[in-house]
């Protein structure tokens, strides 16, 4: 069964997603929150396997309570997936650096939130290679100089070749593809440098892959 904390502002779209996800077998809605702050209280709380959080909201937003979530060492197990309006919103950027696996846009399809949910809690990252792409790189291309961690030292060829081509959206399989190489080797290697990287998960794998210079606006 996996729990799911709904975090929004609006009652009624508390009320939709919770219709949704009750009514799924291996899904379960445990708690709701109005806002950031209640957010974090519900989840130290409640400690849901994934949260459905809403960005902007009164008192504390979601920002916020995403980085004081992903920062309690209570609740590494919590994944959030942050929740938006509109697709270029410097804030779900923002969430997804601080820790958040994923984002979805709120008018996405019954289906499409289901899979959010079970992507997420089985650890992985919510990212369309479209979307997400459009989204990085409209703030990649706004950044400046990009800086190479140090860390990136670290990485062989082969791995830093594994986080660039990770860096626009590509899943394992399609990496494996890319490669010649098995889908295992390619989580393997993805695995390694994200560990080494010191990164949470997939989405701040390709943050990092963007703003290092791995991976720049437009390159295929």
């Amino acid at each position: 069964m996996i729990n799911v904390l709904l975090v929004d502002d609006q009652a009624l779209v508390r009320a939709g997603f919770r219709a949704l996800l009750d009514a799924t077998d291996g899904l379960d809605v445990v708690g709701e929150a109005a806002d950031g702050a209640e957010a974090v209280a519900r989840c130290r709380e409640l400690r849901p396997d994934v949260v459905l959080m809403d960005i902007r909201m009164p008192v504390e937003d979601g920002l916020s309570a995403t980085k004081r979530i992903v920062a309690d060492p209570d609740l590494v197990a919590t994944r959030i997936v942050v929740l938006t309006t509109f697709l270029l919103d410097e804030y779900v950027f923002a969430a997804l650096r601080a820790g958040a696996g994923g984002f979805l846009l709120k008018d996405c399809e019954p289906a499409e939130l289901l899979r959010a949910v079970r992507v997420v809690a089985a650890g992985d990252a919510l990212l369309s290679p479209s979307v997400t792409r459009r989204l990085v790189e409209e703030y990649a291309a706004r950044a400046r100089t990009p800086t190479v961690p140090r860390a990136l030292e670290a990485l062989t060829d082969r791995e830093r070749e594994i986080v660039a081509l990770a860096g626009t959206g590509l899943s394992n399989d399609e990496i494996a593809a890319r490669l010649v190489v098995s889908p295992a080797t390619a989580k393997t290697h993805v695995s390694r440098a994200m560990i080494k990287l010191g990164v949470r998960d997939r989405a701040q794998l390709v943050i990092l892959a963007y703003e290092s210079g791995l991976v720049r606006p437009g390159w295929s």
